[in-house]
């Protein structure tokens, strides 16, 4: 495994995620006499160009990456428009499978919720149960009110039914919840949904990466991967861990929020996240993580009257097909000790042998 460390270099944080050259295609812009249809009509077959250009198969999936990855270079207004035509058009199966995650998870949330208050009841009935044969007790000791002995055995073998009725009730209960949580652990092992952040699963991320890596096989494109946590001195520092859930929350968003439509966000575990870079190379990653650092740590954390910096450490390394999924994260976190190793950085490159 052989690592590079790279300097940060601060740059304006409006520049695009992606800056991977291509060959020449014509360059079109929105021109004011045009319509919305005819400008994205004109796009459209510059991205089919480029595509070309570069010995790629005009799938939809290749269209999608070089339609998002071209739009970047674009200007703002041509932008805006293309953007507010596209969100008419939104209709996306993953974050509807995302939807339907969060759904099922809170209805089991809804069944858990009902189990346990049907458990308190059943709890508070045997309770009133032994009340009840404590103060019958008690009157037992005076024969002069046996009326009263006599009222309160009737309602407690009225009670030791309802308590009988309840407790049946509650085990059906049990088995329907057993029944849907084994259910909801099926689908889980099927999510894509990160439900803490906000963002894709691992699972979800290693079957992207593993369906890229063949992609680069057939294709020989460049792609990259990234990992980002928030700085382990920073957090040590804090020695906060709601603090640090908050804060790790904010970089899930940052990312979000600067990510393309064809880039995947994932949480990895433990508070690190992974960005799979597609159509990326190195040196485009590369400056892609500057950004990265740059936005975050303009972006200040306030704990009581504490006001803290953000910042994170990025490894970058690049996808092949020659090494497996593993070697790849492997060398993703390389990078991420390469940028803690060397003080002046906040990311460095690991390239594989």
């Amino acid at each position: 495994m052989a690592g590079t460390l790279r300097s940060r270099n601060r740059r304006n944080i409006d520049e695009t995620m992606e800056e991977t050259p291509t060959k020449q295609a014509p360059v079109i812009e929105a021109l004011s006499s045009n319509t919305a249809t005819s400008d994205i009509e004109i796009y459209a077959k510059e991205v089919l160009h480029s595509l070309i250009s570069d010995n790629l198969p005009p799938t939809p999936n290749n269209f999608s990456l070089y339609f998002d990855r071209l739009l970047e270079e674009k200007s703002e207004s041509l932008r805006k428009q293309i953007h507010s035509m596209l969100e008419l058009e939104e209709s996306n199966d993953a974050e509807n499978s995302i939807e339907l995650e969060k759904i099922l998870k809170q209805g089991f949330g809804s069944i858990k919720g009902i189990l346990g208050a049907t458990a308190n009841l059943y709890k508070n009935m045997s309770l009133m149960t032994k009340i009840l044969d404590q103060r019958k007790k008690e009157l037992g000791a005076h024969p002069e009110i046996q009326e009263a002995v006599g009222i309160i055995t009737t309602l407690e073998g009225d009670v030791s039914k309802l308590n009988s009725i309840l407790k049946t009730q509650s085990s059906q209960m049990k088995e329907i919840y057993d029944n849907t949580a084994k259910i909801v652990k099926k689908v889980e092992n099927e999510t894509i949904f990160d439900n803490q952040f906000g963002v894709y699963n691992k699972r979800y991320l290693l079957t992207k990466l593993e369906q890229e890596m063949g992609l680069i096989k057939e294709f020989k494109h460049a792609s990259s991967l990234i990992m980002i946590e928030l700085s382990r001195e920073l957090k040590k520092s804090i020695n906060n861990e709601k603090a640090t859930l908050l804060m790790t929350r904010t970089i899930a968003r940052l990312l979000l929020k600067t990510s393309r439509r064809s880039d995947i966000v994932a949480h990895y575990g433990k508070g690190v996240f992974i960005m799979l870079l597609k159509h990326t190379d190195i040196k485009s990653a590369q400056k892609a993580s500057e950004r990265l650092c740059d936005l975050v740590s303009n972006s200040n954390f306030f704990l009581a009257d504490r006001e803290i910096q953000l910042k994170i450490s990025i490894g970058v390394t690049n996808i092949d097909s020659i090494h497996s999924v593993e070697e790849i994260i492997v060398s993703v976190m390389d990078g991420v000790e390469l940028a803690y190793a060397n003080k002046d950085v906040d990311y460095a490159i690991s390239l594989r042998s």
